[in-house]
């Protein structure tokens, strides 16, 4: 193979790039293009890797899918299928999972400004576990839990300042954050005094995340021992902590230029500091949580494509376009994001010419991939963009009136539509056809 593979993708006999037994061309075929497809298998695979390591370690612990990755009925579905929990950011996310009909008892509720009637929608629809960012929503979701007169487990989200080595827009665990309660001004001991005197709120633990696409583990480990030395304090108050959630940020392999761990290194690594911070702190091992998004879901998506038109430009640069972009993959834009990919049809073929795949958007910024060697394409061909699964239909969006992508499960020769393409009249059905004679 002339390509980095990933989960079940392989090169099939008739020369194509092969995912979950199921032929990418087809795909295009069967399904049209833009598409998202995603490798069961991989999934399966990643969940089942790191509810190992923990069982290997005879600890208590808890896998939580972090949803904003890539959220679906179907995603849900699966996730409830192999037994591991989900956490929401959004009403949106709340009502999808409901309609996959997921355990929400096993969901978490994250966000720095959830509203009130969010807050109301998480209790009545029997999330279990709030995740608490500030003061403000301390009140709203007491008052909340006064009006239908129940309680609720809660986590106190932490801002360790913990700067991990990855983008910085997507560093969320050091001091200067919009995220969680800040641990050196003493702001998440005034939050933990403020929950300790609500009764409805029941306190299990602390949550820090400190960033994404993370290659090494030193930052979890200064992050355990934050966390655990702030348990240890507040074990003096007679508290003892059940939960501590370190969130996710485990990074995949988008190029050959990375270079992360394999998922599980990072949750053994997690486990034996906090298990050596416990002991040294004389504190019970607390419950451990982690959540992982991009690393359960990147590596198994993968964006299809079809070849349009060129711009060459001697001694400067040849410009391919394919029929997707920023509108399906905000992330080369926003991000500066690097991504690989081969022609479908000829994986392995081997590289004649340098091309940068350019989107269909009215944006110069619309690029996909910058300098890909490539064979020689022609209209009509399929390309096949690699690790797309995290962040890529999540954050898709209808720029210029384009719908947004179908979506593919494939498994054992077999594929599922599992999300449909959206149609021109699905994008225009909130607008309002109506002439007013006036202003």
């Amino acid at each position: 193979m002339s390509y980095y593979q990933y989960g079940t993708q392989t090169t099939n006999q008739a020369g194509h790039l092969s995912i979950g037994g199921v032929d990418t061309i087809e795909l295009a075929h069967e399904y049209g293009t833009p598409l998202m497809v995603y490798d069961v298998a991989l999934i399966k695979q990643r969940i089942a890797g790191f509810k190992q390591v923990f069982e290997e370690a005879g600890v208590a612990y808890k896998v939580t899918y972090a949803s904003k990755a890539f959220a679906a009925i179907a995603m849900y579905q699966l996730l409830a299928a192999q037994g591991v929990g989900c956490d929401v950011v959004s009403g949106g996310e709340i009502y999808t999972a409901q309609q996959a009909g997921f355990p929400l008892a096993t969901a978490s509720f994250h966000g720095n400004n959830k509203s009130a009637a969010e807050l109301d929608y998480a209790v009545t629809a029997g999330v279990g576990t709030i995740v608490l960012d500030n003061f403000h929503e301390i009140d709203l979701l007491d008052q909340v839990l006064q009006e239908h007169d129940q309680k609720i487990d809660v986590l106190l989200r932490i801002a360790p300042g913990i700067s991990a080595h990855t983008h910085e827009y997507i560093m969320t665990g050091q001091e200067d954050s919009k995220f969680g309660f800040d641990l050196k001004s003493g702001q998440a001991t005034q939050a933990f005094e403020k929950v300790q005197a609500l009764p409805r709120l029941n306190l299990r633990g602390v949550h820090c995340h400190i960033g994404s696409q993370i290659f090494e583990t030193k930052g979890f480990e200064m992050a355990a021992k934050a966390m655990i030395d702030l348990l240890a304090q507040w074990a003096k108050t007679g508290f003892t902590a059940e939960v501590l959630n370190l969130g996710g940020g485990f990074g995949v392999r988008y190029t050959a230029a990375d270079q992360p761990l394999a998922p599980q290194e990072y949750v053994r690594d997690i486990i034996a500091i906090v298990k050596k911070e416990a002991t040294t702190a004389n504190l019970p091992l607390p419950e451990i949580w982690i959540e992982p998004g991009r690393s359960m879901v990147a590596e198994a998506g993968t964006s299809l494509y079809t070849v349009g038109s060129r711009k060459d430009l001697p001694g400067i640069r040849s410009y391919v376009a394919v029929d997707g972009g920023m509108g399906d993959n905000i992330r080369p834009a926003l991000y500066e994001a690097k991504y690989n990919a081969v022609l479908a049809n000829d994986p392995d073929g081997a590289a004649v010419e340098t091309v940068s795949i350019a989107g269909k958007y009215c944006e110069s910024g619309d690029m996909l991939i910058w300098d890909l060697p490539l064979p020689q394409s022609q209209p009509g061909d399929v390309l096949a963009m690699f690790v797309t699964g995290a962040y890529g239909y999540s954050m898709a969006s209808n720029y210029n009136r384009n719908p947004r992508p179908a979506v593919v499960f494939v498994e054992n020769g077999q594929s599922r539509l599992i999300i449909k393409r959206e149609t021109y009249a699905d994008m225009a059905h909130l607008d309002l056809n109506e002439s007013p004679s006036h202003l």
